[in-house]
């Protein structure tokens, strides 16, 4: 039973090692920085990594438990199925407590080494939180349900944000203008985020990425 929750670990634990270890290269990592020099960029971009790359695995392993592929089922421990979004919520819990005590925070003072593990495991404890949302919004397993496309939804806008923190877009429209004063450009923000979610949970998914990009299409 347990099969499942090992392999997603060690996929983890290899994908964080092997990632790691290229960038511990003096080339490749020398190479990463010449084409990112931004280091919260760098950091957003390790933590796609881990985003996609988890994401992808645990998808995996949960249609073929759902399929009884094999050796492959779901977790239970004493009667209980354990979510995988439970480890994804431990890991950023994690992560945080690691960012509140000041290690792998990216500064200059940090460890290069601590700031791109941290970077990758917040990725990954993203996806696998993000993964079961329709768990959060329904409070009972419809992961394979036509409810459970909100998992899907709610993955894509955070895929959508973080693509947009990486390239560097202004999300919204806001800071384009240069005179608006802060409060409001975080109100029309807020706003906005409000309406792409009420949209992306009607079902309107095109609509919902739109207005993502379109300020008040939602």
């Amino acid at each position: 039973m347990l099969l499942r929750a090992w392999l997603l670990a060690l996929s983890v634990l290899v994908t964080t090692a092997v990632v790691l270890w290229m960038l511990h290269h003096p080339r490749i990592g020398g190479l990463f920085h010449q084409h990112v020099p931004d280091r919260p960029k760098r950091r957003l971009f390790l933590a796609a990594v881990g985003f996609f790359l988890t994401f992808a695995v645990a998808r995996s392993l949960a249609y073929a438990a759902s399929r009884n592929f094999g050796p492959f089922h779901y977790v239970y421990i004493r009667g209980t199925h354990i979510h995988h979004l439970v480890w994804g919520i431990l890991l950023l819990l994690a992560v945080g407590f690691a960012w509140l005590i000041e290690v792998g925070t990216g500064t200059a003072s940090s460890s290069l080494l601590a700031s791109r593990l941290m970077s990758l495991l917040y990725g990954v404890g993203a996806a696998l939180t993000l993964d079961e949302f329709a768990l959060w919004l329904y409070l009972r397993d419809v992961y394979w349900s036509p409810e459970g496309r909100s998992s899907i939804d709610a993955t894509v806008i955070g895929v959508v944000f973080g693509a947009l923190l990486l390239v560097g877009s202004s999300p919204f429209g806001v800071g384009s203008g240069g005179g608006q004063p802060q409060a409001i450009a975080f109100g029309m923000v807020g706003m906005n985020v409000i309406l792409a979610v009420i949209t992306f949970f009607k079902g309107k998914l095109t609509l919902g990425l739109l207005s993502v990009f379109v300020p008040l299409l939602g």
